[in-house]
């Protein structure tokens, strides 16, 4: 008689990835909708996958064996509660092998880049940041990525080819599909094929995207968006970013350009932005914006330029201190946001706007006259507003975005269809 494996003891499985309704969706091959269910509990019997996808038990059976023999999934013993009377093994589950696979999960900024590397279970095994150096030329910034993949890597245990993916995030306006980096206020260069140069030097697949739908990954992964079908995350720093979902999954528009919110425009012939154009919002909202009428504020014009994070920690104590003019920058910053989140409601209507980012320690910037005054610009429906909410994750929320990018193309290349690219 042939051995047979022992359940394994794991962590407390949390699970990850969308908690999508049960038997909400029928387009996509079972065999990946049994792994995202196991996936997105953590742990999970045969029994209730069956119902919770509305099929027979035998089925969930034959296709859980073939998950369990490519290496996907596995046992897990489930510890009993406590208010349990029951005697006996402890139940067994099913849960995804974290061992399978690894990946990393890196972005890029202006200030710090930080890097994480997941599991196949999405356990964290390492991180790491670094300090950037601005604008880079191309190649420069690619030995920079190579530099953070193989020290993450190293703390994780293992080198880079030990990695199966990596997933990246940038500023600016980005082409998923393609890896294409149309513009980045990191890069020195436009038009870059990004992903297929970071593929070449670093011998690994690798997935591209805008640092904002990280952002949004990773709460529909992680965080609060996994039992939500639709939000929008409005990402407020050096620049002002946003990521959609729309029924679980990640819009990004027809040429995977859209959701750039931090460039509508909100004045005509408004404030230069740095992309170049003038009156968008991020030109009124972002912490460059602020740190320009900072400069005037405090009096430091013609005086030796202190660093942006510095010189906004001054504006900010001088407001709270109650200093008119401080106090008036962020206001007029926060009237400009709301115009920018009323926006978003009118042609969204998001049931959850979360507000994220560093700069979002700035509670000038979504105090209640922020907010009142964003309900004010909403249409008038006699509906309560989406609710609003301020998270801070700190700068690995990031690289846990770029890391489900990862993970969710080693699923595809494994299993099926990305969620990407249902209709």
């Amino acid at each position: 008689m042939d051995d047979v494996a022992e359940p394994q003891d794991v962590r407390a499985p949390q699970g990850y990835g969308p908690l999508i309704a049960p038997m909400s969706e029928s387009m996509r091959p079972l065999r990946q909708q049994i792994f995202e269910r196991v996936r997105a509990a953590g742990a999970i019997s045969r029994a209730q996958v069956a119902k919770d996808l509305g099929i027979s038990p035998a089925s969930v059976t034959t296709l859980t064996s073939e998950l369990m023999e490519s290496g996907l999934l596995q046992e897990v013993t489930v510890p009993r509660d406590p208010l349990d009377g029951s005697r006996g093994r402890p139940p067994v589950a099913l849960g995804v092998r974290g061992g399978a696979f690894a990946v990393c999960g890196v972005k890029l900024s202006d200030r710090e880049h930080t890097a994480v590397v997941l599991d196949f279970a999405g356990h964290e095994l390492a991180s790491v940041s670094a300090p950037a150096r601005g604008i880079e030329a191309p190649d420069a910034m690619i030995e920079t990525l190579a530099g953070l993949v193989d020290e993450v890597a190293k703390r994780a245990g293992m080198d880079r080819s030990g990695l199966c993916a990596v997933g990246i995030g940038v500023p600016g306006f980005v082409d998923h599909a393609t890896g294409h980096v149309h513009w980045s206020p990191v890069l020195s260069i436009r038009d870059l094929p990004f992903a297929a140069t970071a593929e070449a030097r670093l011998g690994l697949p690798v997935t591209l995207d805008n640092d904002a739908n990280l952002v949004a990954l990773a709460e529909l992964w992680f965080g609060r968006g996994r039992q939500m079908s639709d939000f929008a995350v409005v990402t407020i720093e050096h620049g002002v970013g946003m990521g959609l979902v729309l029924n679980h999954r990640l819009y990004r528009g027809a040429q995977g350009l859209g959701m750039e919110l931090g460039h509508i425009k909100v004045q005509l012939d408004g404030a230069l932005c740095r992309c170049g154009q003038r009156g968008c919002l991020e030109a009124y909202v972002a912490d460059y914006a602020l740190a320009r009428e900072a400069a005037v504020a405090l009096g430091r014009l013609g005086q030796p330029v202190l660093p942006v994070s510095q010189l906004l920690e001054t504006l900010h104590a001088r407001a709270k201190g109650g200093d008119t003019a401080a106090r008036t920058i962020f206001h007029r910053a926060g009237r400009y946001l709301a115009v920018g989140l009323a926006n978003v409601v009118n042609l969204f209507d998001p049931a959850l706007i979360i507000l994220s980012g560093e700069r979002m320690r700035y509670d000038y910037l979504y105090a209640e006259d922020t907010l009142s005054e964003m309900r004010r610009l909403v249409l008038d429906t006699r509906r309560p507003a989406p609710r609003i909410e301020v998270h801070a994750w700190g700068d690995l929320l990031w690289g846990y975005g770029a890391a489900a990018l990862a993970l969710s193309a080693v699923t595809e290349r494994q299993i099926g269809t990305s969620r990407e690219e249902m209709a």
